[in-house]
């Protein structure tokens, strides 16, 4: 909408904005990020009078009259666009280090530690920011590992539904291994029996991860009941049995580990997986 003679957009498309006490660029734009706070959004760039706005200009552009303008247009992206970006950052990244000398692969990972893509993955996804991190320094995870980790990531926030949809096979595997645990430790097979715990660990983050994401796009989890028990709760009560098992696998009560994870977890994780996926089927 016209403010004066200047012209207020939001990607591209008057939303009927009208000014108030905004004097500056910085003013309007700190009412912007205000209104966006909570929503899941962010400002991603400013286009002023048909001109892409660069981020070392920043500064100086928040002390410019809005009275000088003819129009400004804000555009703003999603969270999960943001993430997406980044990610894919990160990717460009580890694959320009994969055939670099020594010195190259040093250089792509200062470049990137500046990047605007690895603050925000610091800020918003630390395992992954760390992961990348490592494996840039040479450390951690391979290239080829951290690159299928960040496209994971990216699968998880393009599709969430189909996502849900593609762990059918690996929550059943996971379930089997968790009812298999006692056995494990009983004939001592430790490496299998801290892989399952790591892949049960593993399935759980991701499952929470795509719950969120399902309901950043509409799932209405309030109407979600496990077991008869409300979806929060579940959750809530599923993480702290989580962190019993964990604490008693470290504390290597066998007996412990083997019945929380055959009667308590096996069966929490069909009982979450399978609302899940039925959520994301109904979708």
């Amino acid at each position: 909408m016209a403010a004066g003679n200047m012209e207020i957009l939001i990607n591209g498309q008057d939303t009927g904005i009208v000014l108030e006490n905004e004097k500056t660029i910085g003013d309007l734009l700190a009412g912007i990020e205000s209104w966006l706070d909570g929503t899941g959004n962010r400002i991603s760039g400013v286009i002023l009078d048909a001109e892409p706005l660069c981020v070392e200009d920043i500064p100086v552009a928040f002390e410019r009259e809005l009275s000088a303008l003819q129009s400004i247009d804000i555009r703003i992206s999603s969270l999960q666009d943001f993430a997406l970006e980044a990610l894919m950052n990160a990717k460009s990244a580890l694959e320009e280090s994969e055939d670099a000398s020594f010195e190259e692969k040093k250089t792509i990972r200062a470049a990137f530690e500046s990047s605007a893509a690895a603050s925000f993955l610091k800020e918003r996804l630390w395992d992954v920011a760390k992961s990348v991190d490592a494996s840039l320094a040479g450390e951690g995870l391979s290239p080829t590992d951290a690159l299928k980790l960040l496209e994971e990531r990216m699968r998880e926030l393009e599709e969430p539904k189909q996502e849900i949809l593609n762990c059918n096979v690996l929550a059943s595997e996971i379930v089997s291994r968790l009812e298999d645990l006692p056995l494990d430790l009983q004939t001592g097979k430790d490496k299998r029996a801290l892989e399952t715990i790591r892949l049960f660990s593993h399935i759980t983050e991701k499952l929470l991860r795509l719950l969120s994401l399902l309901k950043q796009t509409g799932l209405e989890t309030e109407a979600i009941a496990i077991d008869s028990v409300p979806l929060t709760r579940f959750i809530d009560d599923f993480t702290i049995a989580l962190h019993e098992l964990v604490a008693a696998y470290e504390a290597k009560d066998t007996v412990l580990t083997g019945d929380l994870a055959e009667y308590e977890m096996a069966p929490r994780l069909v009982s979450l997986y399978s609302a899940l996926k039925d959520a994301a089927e109904k979708m």
